[in-house]
């Protein structure tokens, strides 16, 4: 009768345009089972793998917090970014807590290349499934803001839940953030009066303020469509909004950290729904109860799509890593990570807790390729990683 070697944790995020988290669950247990193969008939040498797919606010947000704690998924048709309307999920957790993820409803894999366009791109749908929740008794609610087409300041979630955004005829204002550079007022009789009963968490993973040189629009707004003049129109747009928002609610968010997080919904929720923002990935890491399971693991393996300078300012791998360094006393679990590049050093790896980070590619070849045989080359590089950590184990 064997005994158990290693139980291994494998907890990856989604490698957006190729993987998500769950698939990259999949391919690193297949490694893992590869890896073992050799092995496997000799005495005394077996493993365990637990699956924990993971995310950080975005994409794939419900996908894993719902592997993670079970609950219901709800379907909506609501306002896409452009105003065609598009079929988003939401879901109800265990505990009657909403989880909202905005891509669902304002995402930017909504919008084909060729057709994104930062002036005009709304979060009113994402209001909607706000309204949804509301409507299905939901008092806590999370909302996960990564991966947005929008550049509004969450006007459009404003307007969605009952407020009025009007300019200086008192007429409503266009859709986008390009209408609010004609914005006067704002108009919050209609409001829905539900969120003052409501208990909003907004995950976030990013810290820049709503305008300005690290503002929404000039750091986020070219991969939404927009051109060097549209950045500076729609920052100036936002400016506006962010002005007539303190002189409406007596309260300033414009600087807070993560106001410009989505394209400015961070500012939005946090000004017109009493919201609070918090890290993304260390709420999904609670919701899965991850902290208990580092407890019995013996090794993290893990991944993203690329290990960067941005991975230290509390993206998902980060924050796995803390937790895994931080386990059974400080004493900590040992991670590995994968990925589809790999920019940083031993030395800013080893701060963060990770033993060792490996691109999945194991020859030269176009990223298109790369992305095509992800699943196999993540496999792949599971497998002869886990050898050379058997080897070391023995």
């Amino acid at each position: 009768m064997g005994f158990l070697l290693l139980s291994i944790l494998c907890a990856p995020d989604s490698l957006k345009g190729s993987l998500s988290a769950v698939e990259a669950c999949a391919a690193l247990e297949a490694g893992v089972r590869r890896a073992l193969q050799g092995t496997a008939g000799e005495p005394g040498v077996q493993s365990a793998s637990l699956l924990v797919p993971l995310a950080d606010g975005g994409e794939g947000l419900l996908e894993a917090v719902l592997t993670a704690t079970g609950g219901t998924r709800k379907a909506e048709t609501v306002r896409g970014p452009l105003g065609k309307e598009v079929r988003a999920m939401w879901a109800k957790l265990p505990d009657g807590c909403a989880l909202i993820e905005m891509a669902q409803a304002s995402g930017l894999t909504l919008v084909a290349p060729a057709q994104r366009d930062a002036l005009r791109a709304s979060t009113y749908g994402t209001g909607e499934l706000v309204h949804a929740a509301l409507d299905d008794g939901c008092r806590e609610i999370v909302i996960g803001i990564g991966g947005s087409a929008t550049t509004d300041g969450g006007a459009g979630m404003l307007h969605a839940l009952g407020a009025r955004l009007l300019d200086k005829h008192n007429a409503e204002i266009m859709p986008g953030g390009i209408g609010l550079s004609q914005l006067a007022s704002i108009d919050l009789s209609g409001l829905d009066a539900r969120l003052a009963h409501a208990s909003i968490e907004v995950l976030c993973d990013v810290s820049n303020p709503l305008c300005g040189e690290r503002g929404a629009a000039l750091i986020y707004g070219p991969q939404k469509g927009a051109s060097s003049e549209q950045v500076k129109a729609l920052d100036a747009a936002l400016s506006n909004f962010a002005n007539i928002t303190a002189q409406t609610t007596n309260r300033d968010f414009q600087n807070h950290h993560g106001a410009g997080a989505a394209g400015g919904l961070g500012f939005g929720l946090m000004s017109f729904c009493g919201a609070k923002l918090v890290s993304g990935i260390d709420k999904v890491l609670s919701l899965a109860d991850f902290d208990a399971k580092l407890e019995s693991a013996d090794l993290v393996l893990t991944a993203e799509g690329c290990i960067d300078a941005q991975t230290l300012s509390g993206k998902a791998l980060f924050g796995i890593a803390r937790r895994a360094r931080d386990a059974k006393k400080g004493a900590g679990v040992p991670v590995i990570a994968f990925a589809g590049a790999v920019k940083l050093s031993g030395v800013e790896l080893a701060e963060m807790g990770i033993i060792a980070a490996l691109p999945i590619a194991d020859a030269p070849m176009s990223l298109e390729e790369s992305i095509e045989r992800a699943e196999e080359l993540l496999c792949n590089a599971t497998e002869r990683v886990l050898r050379l950590w058997l080897g070391r184990k023995e």
